[in-house]
């Protein structure tokens, strides 16, 4: 019988290279240093020694409080915290250590990482697994690099005694089938991720030798990962962190987050949820009156980003107008589908300057404008109806007979109007697909307008003035937002009727559709 022997590579001068096997006892008989499993429950030891860091790099405090309390025995935690903390790095961390010291031992083992949405895993965690797998010293690990054909893929890592995966969020059955010796769970984003799925992996968790890290940012206070960080019953057996502002800036002081959250001070109020959330790490809920839930414009962040991933916008429909004044800058929201692929502020406040860059946008795609007609607005709308360009001129303090979704709610101005009408197209319980860019300005300003209703039941909107007083800056990219996605009501009848003679004299009717949407109502002209 003839056996077929692993073929043995050579290095740059020629020789023989020996397998990871046979060096890793080479090492421990030289006694040049631990083996990978020595490091099984070293776990600062292996970040610090198995991975290349450059001049004053390295896990910070909080980073390795985590790492430690694994190798105390805590089998489960929950890391809460600011944006930029380095949740992911750290996750990637855990799950190299893990399936490198288990494979070593010769122990079976799976790791299962799971996210919010498949883009956490597949543009976030997995990237930055296959960064730090890059960086690994392979002779203090004591094996030969991964191989990129049959063990590091894009979204599996295959050893000879197990395998790490991801798993979307919709399935349980997934992570319920993942048996093994040992087990690591990450789930990354960890506060929208669906009961459903912390079910199905808490029959795992059960066993002795089963781990599980959940890191996120936190949101609204509620859900599984909230629960675990507010204690609630059931949840003793989680091990919380919540990381401060303060821990990061000193962790990682030149990684630009002192700056980062200095700029968002002085962006958002302190109390508000964007600050509470992204800047602090805590869990806040949007303020009662606040006009839009933080939660719905990160939904559609989400779908803005699914549709940049595929390039799929659909047609330019319009752009909104927001033209500056007193120092604000004019901003340009331009809608395609039902998604605001861009923003472009400029800081003008000259009517041909203004003009000039929205006659250009329309010479390129066509359609129309959407224009904030006060003040200077004025004079833009008519410079663009002499161009011949099509224009609608938006005044916020008009009245309006534009009703809710629901035909009962009414609306002191136009603006009450706009806003309100983007609050119903962002409502997950409608079920549209509005697209919205991550950008911190519009989410800042989407969430920070207060509402309530006035003395004749008819909702009010606060203006840009009060705004402005409160946060010291206006809402200008929101406004622009919600211009592009207003169009006018129809008026007795969902179609528009303009009546034409013909040569013979005779009354005709002609139909158009505009491609326009008013909410769920599309705008049709006849004439």
């Amino acid at each position: 019988m003839t056996v077929a022997l692993p073929q043995r590579r050579r290095d740059r001068e020629g020789r023989y290279v020996p397998h990871g096997y046979v060096r890793r006892a080479l090492r421990e008989l030289e006694g040049k240093g631990p083996s990978t499993t020595d490091y099984t429950n070293n776990r600062i030891a292996w970040v610090r020694n198995c991975i290349e860091w450059g001049e004053g790099e390295g896990p910070t405090q909080y980073q390795e409080d985590v790492l430690r309390k694994f190798d105390e025995g805590q089998r489960r935690q929950a890391v809460r915290g600011p944006h930029a903390l380095g949740k992911t790095a750290l996750a990637s961390w855990v799950l190299l250590h893990f399936a490198l010291t288990r494979d070593a031992a010769a122990i079976n083992w799976k790791a299962v990482t799971t996210a919010s949405v498949w883009r956490q895993l597949s543009l976030y965690l997995w990237p930055e697994i296959h960064i730090w797998a890059g960086r690994l010293n392979w002779e203090a690990v004591g094996r030969e690099r991964f191989d990129s054909r049959t063990e590091l893929l894009d979204l599996i890592l295959k050893l000879r005694h197990g395998q790490a995966f991801a798993v979307a969020s919709d399935r349980p059955e997934s992570i319920e089938g993942a048996h093994a010796s040992h087990l690591l769970y990450v789930f990354d984003e960890a506060k929208a991720i669906p009961p459903a799925i912390w079910d199905a992996a808490e029959g795992a968790l059960a066993g002795g030798n089963c781990y599980a890290l959940a890191i996120s940012t936190p949101g609204e206070p509620q859900g599984r990962f909230y629960d675990i960080h507010v204690r609630k019953p059931g949840y003793a057996d989680w091990r919380v962190k919540h990381v401060t502002k303060d821990e990061v800036i000193a962790g990682r002081p030149n990684s630009g987050f002192r700056e980062w959250a200095e700029a968002r001070q002085a962006e958002w109020p302190e109390a508000s949820m964007m600050f509470q959330n992204r800047v602090l790490g805590e869990f806040a809920s949007s303020e009662e009156e606040g006009m839009i839930p933080l939660s719905w414009i990160e939904a559609a962040n989400e779908r803005w980003l699914e549709l940049e991933s595929a390039g799929e916008w659909g047609d330019f429909i319009c752009v909104g107008v927001d033209v500056g004044r007193g120092g604000d800058a004019t901003v340009l929201a331009l809608r395609y589908g039902e998604a605001i692929r861009e923003l472009r502020r400029y800081v003008v406040a000259d009517t041909m300057a203004v003009t000039g860059h929205v006659a250009g946008v329309l010479r390129g795609h066509g359609a129309h404008a959407v224009v904030d007609v006060i003040g200077i607005g004025a004079g833009v709308v008519d410079k663009l109806r002499e161009d011949k360009q099509a224009v609608e001129a938006f005044n916020a303090g008009e009245a309006t007979d534009w009703k809710d979704r629901s035909g009962e709610l009414q609306f002191v101005n136009k603006r009450a109007a706009a806003w309100w009408n983007l609050r119903e197209l962002l409502d997950p319980a409608n079920g549209h697909g509005i697209a919205l860019p991550p950008d911190d300005l519009l989410t800042g300003d989407l969430t920070a307008p207060h509402y309530r209703q006035s003395s004749g039941g008819r909702i009010m909107v606060e203006s840009k003035d009060e705004i402005r007083k409160r946060l010291g800056r206006s809402t200008d990219t929101g406004d622009a937002v919600v211009q592009a996605f207003w169009t006018e009501p129809v008026v007795e009848a969902p179609v528009f009727r303009i009546a034409r003679v013909s040569r013979a004299g005779t009354r005709q009717d002609r139909t158009r559709e505009t491609g326009l949407t008013m909410g769920d109502r599309p705008v049709v002209i006849k004439g």
